[in-house]
Parts: structure tokens; C-alpha cells; sequence
């Protein structure tokens, strides 16, 4: 067995990982970059090396530094986790070069199923049903949307070695397919360092079904079931469930079984995930579920597998890495219960799903006794850097029936506060209620065509401006009342407060008056005398009850996770905005196109520059028609956030 074991990887999984080896006695070291240097997973190794400045292309990426760390510190293996250099087969190889034990799969399994052309291709030969598409050499822009015609739209464009929604592009016509092309080949340029892409044909109704499956040096091959991941946004997975939702026996055994040939195909060894697309139009049949990609690693869904078979995938990985045979054969493992994910992240919902960066003064999750798995890599004080990948933590709930974990997860998403970062806990809250999502009525297309409705931010409600009244009233009246999570006021002022649903009416005439702040809005609220008889709770709203908390000068208001700042005029400060037309950074990144000149005359909605942050491409565009007076920042610039890089003059009437 492995006695030290170095973790080429950072935040949620390097924790998830250190947890698993302590409880099997092997020791941890853990790598980090300038920005990690109090990271939450540097704190819970035996030892942390520090591997350079906080880009990851300068710490993360470079396998030398990686290496030399585990030499270093006396490490015997290297695991991965995923991301970063999971799947990159030259680096796995240098691992083992290096005398080192390498966690993950051989080189030459990476190497076969990292490029999704050359693994479809095999994938055929192994009797495994693929997309219909086009995988050619020939990449010039003239042959890709000649057979981008052929297929029909609407067509996928995708990067031949990405993953985590990275360069893939849905177009739906002929004239937009070469811009989606340049846009998707420089966005798998910049994450994979290769901007070969491949087509695939748009599947109606789509579902995301994966099947997770494990391998050993014995030739020993399983699988655990599958999983849906159905629910996302540009690709990227939102909410994660196992057993998939309309999942019958024939159809799981025929796709697991697909998985398997799969992974003995590539003489498969530890954790990897077989991933399907489904046309779910007739519901799931295995006559239309089709491959498309392997990722050969573990995977940020592995929890709900975790959950339902009982298995620790991170222990098994270690002890097959240690060249032991999987701990159970197949006909040992089973389903048990449905178990629910969902991704909480630094971003704001409202604006687009910007990333939302800086530090954690608030985060603050249901107490342990509500069964919740929470998978982190912060906590409370932690810091939101713009540099990675902006998770906060996994939410997992594993319940008898899907019904239970579904109820549960919501409640666990409207229960977390998160400030003053921005999340998407409110978003994630009102996904889990959807009509369609509960009955199991699921594609990869339903976020984004309920965007609307799951993003629109509801103003504070009547209870709400009433209950911050109350505690800014009582705060001003009495001093720093400790008011905390979960409490709300009570007509017992003399005593601590303690926990009551929302809603309250007022018991006599009006003799006091307060105003507050409360969103974007000023509220005057009266309040009654005697003292004693000041508020009045009832249970008119227990299913999504008032939470509040005060934070510094600010009071926290909270219903079903969307979160309020409650202040009095005077704590408010001033904000100035940019002038009409004023195009500013929505958060510190890298200008990485200019499409513009000064002069230029623009319409709206054109853009007018791409800026990269936190992974991902974000378009600034024209807010009317007009021209660009001024530009301030060149392709390649790093900007900081609200910073001004364009400001365009609206066109002048005739």
C-alpha cells in the first residue's frame, strides 16, 4: 500500500482526497501556488510544497514542478484528481519515468480516449454505439462546415481534447457556423493547447447519461451504475443524480454493459467515466443512447455514485494504483436509495453567471443534522480567487426515493448563505422546484430555455422589509442585538432570540417609524407600542421561512437563498456608476480580442471585445447603436474589475 501520497491539485478535490487517505493511514502533501497559500487543503495535508506563482500555467500545469515536489517530501505516488493534468498522458508518463507511482490510468489509456475523434473511432470497432458525426483530419474551415452541411443542423462543434463544456459550440445555422467555429477553436486553444475540433450531430431532446466504471491490473473490469447530468449550462454540469430518472433494467444493463467493452477496450485501470448522449424524445432507450467521450479520470460527480453503492471511489483508486484487484466484484454491488448533487458556485445568476470573486465572509450551510454531504475545498474567511475555477462546495443529499433527495437538496440550496461573493444558491434552489425536473422530465437544453425564470432575482416581499424593520428598529433601540442565522425576532426583548417562521403582524397603533435600505429600494416601516407587544409571528410560511444574520453594519435577509443586505440611509455607501455607454470589466481577466476601432460605427448587440476570466470567455457588447469613442484596452491587456475598456456614443437621431 502507498505510505505518501502527493495530490497534483488544489481546493474541493484535494480535500476530498486527503479525507480518504488519512482514514487509510497513508500521509499527504499537498502543492500550492501564491494564491492557495492558506488554501483550506494546504492546512489539511501532513505537508504542502509551494510550486510557483498563482496563474496555473505557472504552478498547476508544469509537471516538472509537480515532480520534483514529490521527490522532494519522499512521496511514492502522485494522484491527480481531475482537471489541471488529469488527463494529460505525458505527464502521467513522467510520473512513472520518475519512479513514481502514477494514480490514474496507463499513459496509453489516456492517450486512446483523450482525443475524442480517435476514441470514437475505437469505440466503433469495440461494438459501441457512437454519434453520428464527422471526425476527419481535413480541419480547414471550408471541409468542417461542408460536413457541418451534410449532418444538418442544428450541429455541435467540439474540441477533440476537451471537457468541463470547454470549446464546444450548439450552432443552429450555416452563417453562424464559422464564427462559432473561431470562437470554439480559440477557447480550445487556450485550455487544451489544441484547436482541433470534431462535429457532431444535435441531439433532439437530449440527456446526459454517464456510467461510471473501474479497472485493475488483474484485466478485472466493473462498472457502478450510471448517473444523469442532464442538467446544465453551456455544457457545463449543474445538478447530478444517480440512479438516472427513468432508468429501466434493460436499458441500465445494455449501457453499463457498452461502458465495460469500453473500458476493456483501452485495458482500462482505475477510475474513468463512459459519457453518453441520449435521445430522450421516447424516453431512455439503449437503441438511442449513444457514446461520446470517456473521461479518464474520477470525476467532480463521483459523490452520488459514492452514495448510492456504498463504495469510496478514492479508496479504490489508491488500492488499485497499489496494484490490489477492485474490492467487489460486480454481482457485490447494487443500488441503494437515489442520491442528488448540486454545484455551488461564486457567481452571480442575474448577471450572467459571472464569477464572483474575494473572500467568504459568510458561508454558512445547514447544520450536521440535516444529513447533508458537503465536499469543499473553502470555509468561512477563505478567499475566491480569479485565477481557478470558482466552485464553492458540492451539496450532496442520498435519500430512500428521489423524491426525498430532491426535497432535500432543494431545501439544503435555500438554506445556504453565501456573502458577501455572490452565488448561485438561489438559482440552484428554484432548478430542484421546477415542475419538470421533479416528474423527471430532464434534457441539457432545459436551463437554458427557463433562464429567465430561474435567474430573476424576486424584490424583498412585505414580510421580509417588515422582519429587517424589526431588527434594525429593536438594534437601534437596545444596542448590537446578537441576532444569528436561522433567529428572527421575538416580542421578548429581554432574553435571547430563538428560531420562528416568517410572517408576523403588528398588535397596536403606530408610534415609532424606521426606514432601511433594503435591495434597491428605501422602506419606511411603522412599529407599535408598548414594547411588549411590538411583533407577532405566525407560520404562514414555513416552507421557505425568513432567515437573517447581521454582518458588520449590514443585516442579512434571506428567503430561499436569495440574499439582502438590510441597511439604514446612513450605512449606505454611494456606489457611482459608469456614464451611459461606458463598457466596464465585469471582473478582473485578460482581453483576448478586439473586434473594434475607435470610430467604428457599431450596432447593438455587436461586440465589441472578448475578455477571459475564471476559464471562461465572456462578450462585451454595443448596450445601443452608436459609435466607439474611445478605446481603452488592447488585445492581451489584464484588466481589473469595472474598469473602463470602451465607451460608445449612441447614434444621434436624424
Amino acid at each position: 500500500m502507498i505510505k505518501k501520497l502527493l495530490i497534483a491539485n488544489r481546493g474541493e478535490i484535494a480535500c476530498r482526497i486527503i479525507r480518504t487517505a488519512r482514514t487509510m493511514g497513508i500521509a499527504t502533501v499537498a502543492v500550492y501556488s501564491d494564491a492557495d497559500a492558506k488554501a483550506l487543503h494546504v492546512r489539511q495535508a501532513d505537508e504542502a510544497v509551494h510550486i510557483g506563482p498563482s496563474p496555473a500555467a505557472e504552478s498547476y500545469l508544469v509537471g516538472d514542478k509537480i515532480i520534483a515536489a514529490a521527490k522532494l517530501t519522499g512521496a511514492e505516488a502522485i494522484h491527480p484528481g481531475y482537471g489541471f493534468l488529469s488527463e494529460n498522458a505525458g505527464f502521467a508518463q513522467a510520473v512513472i519515468d520518475a519512479g513514481l507511482i502514477w494514480v490514474g490510468p496507463k499513459p496509453s489509456s489516456i492517450e486512446a480516449m483523450g482525443l475524442k475523434d480517435a476514441a470514437k473511432k475505437l469505440m466503433r470497432e469495440a461494438g459501441v454505439p457512437v454519434t453520428p458525426g464527422y471526425e476527419g483530419e481535413d480541419q480547414s474551415v471550408e471541409r468542417l462546415k461542408s460536413e457541418a452541411d451534410k449532418i444538418g443542423y442544428p450541429v455541435l462543434i467540439k474540441a477533440v481534447a476537451g471537457g468541463g463544456g470547454k470549446g464546444m459550440r450548439k450552432v443552429d445555422a450555416a452563417a453562424d457556423f464559422e464564427a462559432a467555429l473561431e470562437s470554439c477553436r480559440r477557447e480550445a486553444k487556450a485550455s487544451f493547447s489544441n484547436d482541433e475540433v470534431l462535429l457532431e450531430k444535435w441531439i433532439t431532446s437530449p440527456r446526459h447519461i454517464e456510467v461510471q466504471v473501474f479497472g485493475d491490473s488483474h484485466g478485472n473490469v466493473v462498472h457502478l451504475f450510471e448517473r444523469d447530468c442532464s442538467l446544465q449550462r453551456r455544457h457545463q454540469k449543474v445538478i447530478e443524480e444517480a440512479p438516472a430518472p427513468g432508468m429501466d433494467e434493460a436499458t441500465r444493463e445494455e449501457i453499463c454493459a457498452a461502458a465495460v467493452r469500453a473500458a476493456k477496450a483501452v485495458d482500462y485501470e482505475g477510475a474513468g467515466t463512459i459519457e453518453f448522449i441520449a435521445d430522450a424524445s421516447e424516453g431512455l432507450r439503449a437503441d438511442r443512447i449513444f457514446f461520446m467521450e470517456m473521461n479518464t479520470r474520477l470525476q467532480v460527480e463521483h459523490p452520488v455514485t459514492e452514495e448510492i453503492t456504498g463504495v469510496d471511489l478514492v479508496e479504490w483508486q489508491l488500492r488499485v494504483a497499489s496494484g490490489e484487484p477492485i474490492p467487489k466484484k460486480q454481482k457485490d454491488l447494487s443500488i441503494n436509495g437515489h442520491a442528488i448533487e448540486a454545484r455551488l458556485y461564486a457567481e452571480d445568476p442575474a448577471k450572467g453567471f459571472l464569477p464572483s470573486t474575494g473572500r467568504l465572509d459568510v458561508l454558512d450551510f445547514p447544520d450536521d443534522k440535516f444529513e447533508l454531504r458537503i465536499d469543499t475545498g473553502v470555509e468561512e474567511g477563505s478567499d475566491v480567487s480569479p485565477f481557478y475555477d470558482p466552485m464553492i462546495a458540492k451539496l450532496i443529499v442520498h435519500r430512500s426515493n428521489r423524491n426525498e433527495a430532491l426535497e432535500a437538496l432543494e431545501f439544503a440550496c435555500g438554506s445556504t448563505l453565501v456573502w458577501p461573493v455572490r452565488s448561485n444558491a438561489a438559482f440552484l434552489d428554484r432548478l430542484l422546484g421546477q415542475s419538470d425536473v421533479v416528474e423527471g422530465r430532464l434534457t441539457t437544453a432545459f436551463i437554458g430555455e427557463n433562464l429567465e425564470e430561474l435567474t430573476s432575482v424576486p424584490s424583498p416581499d412585505k414580510e421580509m422589509i417588515q422582519a429587517a424593520a424589526a431588527a434594525w428598529f429593536l438594534r437601534q433601540r437596545d444596542g448590537k442585538l446578537p441576532i444569528l442565522w436561522s433567529e428572527m425576532v421575538t416580542s421578548d426583548t429581554t432574553g435571547p432570540l430563538t428560531p420562528h417562521s416568517s410572517g408576523f403582524r403588528l398588535n397596536s397603533a403606530p408610534r415609532s417609524r424606521i426606514v432601511i435600505e433594503l435591495g434597491t429600494e428605501s422602506h419606511e416601516v411603522c412599529f407599535p407600542e408598548p414594547v411588549g407587544q411590538l411583533i407577532e409571528f405566525d407560520d404562514s410560511n414555513e416552507s421557505s421561512p425568513i432567515e437573517m444574520m447581521w454582518h458588520d453594519d449590514e443585516l442579512l435577509i434571506s428567503r430561499a437563498a436569495d440574499v439582502f443586505a438590510a441597511t439604514l440611509p446612513s450605512h449606505v455607501s454611494g456606489h457611482a456608476s459608469a456614464a451611459d455607454g461606458a463598457i466596464l470589466a465585469p471582473m478582473p481577466g485578460k482581453v483576448i480580442a478586439v473586434d473594434v476601432a475607435e470610430g467604428e460605427s457599431v450596432t447593438a448587440g455587436q461586440r465589441l471585445m472578448v475578455l477571459e476570466a475564471m476559464k471562461m470567455e465572456h462578450a462585451l457588447t454595443a448596450p445601443f447603436d452608436g459609435t466607439v469613442t474611445e478605446l481603452a484596452a488592447s488585445e492581451g491587456a489584464q484588466v481589473q474589475v469595472e474598469a473602463v475598456l470602451a465607451v460608445v456614443e449612441p447614434a444621434k437621431e436624424a
